[in-house]
Parts: C-alpha cells; sequence; structure tokens
C-alpha cells in the first residue's frame, strides 16, 4: 500500500485518513481538499501492508473516509486505530467487496480481471461518472498509474479477499451512493442493514469540488 501526505499548507490539527479506491492515486484529489483539514491518502493495494502513518500522530483529530474498494481495506487493517479516530465513514462500498447481493458483482469482477485493457479502464472510469464535466474534469487529472500495475491490483485484491474472513465494521457512518453503477446501491443497503446508512444521491465517484466541501463538512467532521 501507498501513502502520500497532502497538506493544505495552513498548519492544520487535524487530518482526513483517506483510503481511496482500485486503480486510483493522489492526482484526482489534489485540490480538493478543505482549507480545515489536511490529507494522508492511502492506495495502491497490491500489498496491504499499511504506510508509515507515524505522520498522523501530529493531528488532535483524525477522520477516515473509506471509499469503494478502500472500505474493505480499512475495515481489515485500521481495526485497532478505530480510538484514534472522530470519525470513521464509510462510503460507495461494503464490507463484502466481490459479491454478487453485497458488493461488485463476481461476473463483473472477473471479466475486468480476466482481461483488462485500456479500453476497459476508460469505460470503468466513466462509469463512475453520471456527469459529463466531472468525467472531463477527472480525465484531464487522472492517476499516473500504468495498465500492468492496477491490473495487478485487481488480481491481489481478489487473492486478499478470498483468503481473508470477516472484517469488523468499523465505521461510525456509512454512505450509500444511490447512482453508483460500480457497487450496486442495492448492494450497499444489503450489506449494511435497514436502519445502518445514509443514502445520497451519487454517483460512485463523488469528489467534485463540492464534496469536500459540503459531505466532508455534514458527514465526516461531526460524528
Amino acid at each position: 500500500m501507498k501513502g502520500n501526505l497532502l497538506k493544505t499548507g495552513k498548519g492544520n490539527s487535524r487530518c482526513l485518513l483517506f483510503m481511496a479506491g482500485w486503480a486510483m492515486g493522489p492526482k484526482p484529489f489534489i485540490g480538493l481538499l478543505p482549507d480545515d483539514s489536511d490529507c494522508f491518502l492511502c492506495y495502491d493495494y497490491r500489498r496491504l501492508d499499511l504506510p508509515d502513518l507515524s505522520r498522523l500522530d501530529a493531528y488532535e483529530r483524525i477522520d477516515l473516509l473509506a471509499w469503494s474498494m478502500g472500505v474493505w481495506v480499512a475495515a481489515l487493517t485500521l481495526a485497532d486505530w478505530r480510538a484514534r479516530f472522530t470519525s470513521a465513514t464509510a462510503l460507495a462500498g461494503t464490507l463484502y467487496p466481490i459479491d454478487d447481493r453485497r458488493g461488485i458483482p463476481v461476473p463483473a469482477y472477473d471479466k475486468m480481471e480476466q482481461s483488462l485493457t485500456t479500453e476497459d479502464l476508460d469505460s470503468f472510469h466513466a462509469s463512475m461518472f453520471d456527469n459529463a464535466t466531472e468525467l472531463a474534469s477527472f480525465t484531464a487529472n487522472r492517476p499516473t498509474r500504468s495498465l500492468a500495475s492496477v491490473r495487478e491490483e485487481l488480481t491481489c485484491l481478489h487473492q486478499h479477499v478470498r483468503a481473508s474472513h470477516s472484517v469488523p465494521d468499523i465505521f461510525t457512518r456509512r454512505i450509500v451512493t444511490s447512482r453508483d453503477r460500480i457497487f450496486p446501491a442495492r448492494n450497499q443497503t444489503r450489506a449494511w442493514g435497514n436502519g445502518r446508512f445514509l443514502q445520497k444521491k451519487l454517483p460512485h465517484f463523488p469528489f467534485g469540488v463540492p464534496f469536500f466541501h459540503s459531505i466532508s463538512r455534514d458527514y465526516i467532521h461531526h460524528p
């Protein structure tokens, strides 16, 4: 797993520990941070050993945001950290990431894993959005990852999930994205159970400029 500390340059006392999704990297998220929080971004789950998180010791407050496949990765790797989090939010993902009823349907995942091409990756990126302008913005700032690395990450994640037992629910909030074409909303709701989630009219990638300034403020910084 890789980690990058993204600072706003304002000497913040709080940090957002952001567990990103598959095939991600820092580039799409630079410039989207709220002014009152730095961000430690984790990504590339070919290996699941945590990066050095000692830099978080300097912050008075740490808010966990886990997105997409990062929800499962966070639950698996950060259970011992949960007492340190002021809040812990799961977004557009579940504790059963490759599952016909509670995650990404197995046939869809298998198809991507077996024959991922550049065109397939472009199609996946397009499926994360329901707005052409936001897709264009992402495309202009897409992660600088090779096709080989994200293909390997798909395979490694599948192996990690198969090898693991159930993971703990470490989250104080769970947000279901009702316009999601990656993690179907019905699967997210089944995975969390009635009364245990908030549903928002958002696509799989909800990180347009308003996201960190509204969702972050309303659902992450106020547990």
